[in-house]
């Protein structure tokens, strides 16, 4: 179950990360505030919840539809430090991105339960 969670959320952000690379919709910033509350989160440990693998298909579909969404306030918050036309391509970008994840959910969903482990993505090790 831990596996095909993990899963999900490495497809998602490989997904969003493809898709807006070198751009400011894919970038991510967090406050000082935001990153303290993160800590203490991360001391508390994961709640248990996210170790409750979704058991259907239509679930799965429903948390990857979440993350795309949350993706997209994400990339969208992201672009308010942007200005001007700047800010208006970053939003536009955003919501390409985050219709094209809507419209390929279903085969981003197969793509995590297809997973199965975790991968090394360092690179060739020499």
């Amino acid at each position: 179950m831990k596996r095909s969670i993990i899963g999900a959320m490495l497809a998602a952000g490989l997904a969003a990360g493809f898709a807006g690379s070198g751009s400011t919709a894919a970038a991510q910033s967090t406050s000082p505030a935001m990153a303290q509350q993160q800590q203490r989160e991360i001391a508390r440990g994961d709640p248990a919840r996210w170790m409750k693998g979704d058991g259907t298909e239509q679930a799965q579909l429903a948390t990857k539809r979440k993350e795309i969404g949350a993706a997209l306030n994400e990339a969208l918050n992201d672009c308010k430090a942007s200005a001007g036309a700047e800010r208006k391509a970053c939003v536009r970008e955003a919501r390409e991105t985050y219709s094209r994840d809507m419209a390929n959910a279903k085969e981003l969903v197969a793509q995590s339960n297809g997973m199965g482990g975790v991968y090394d993505t360092a690179g060739p090790s020499e």
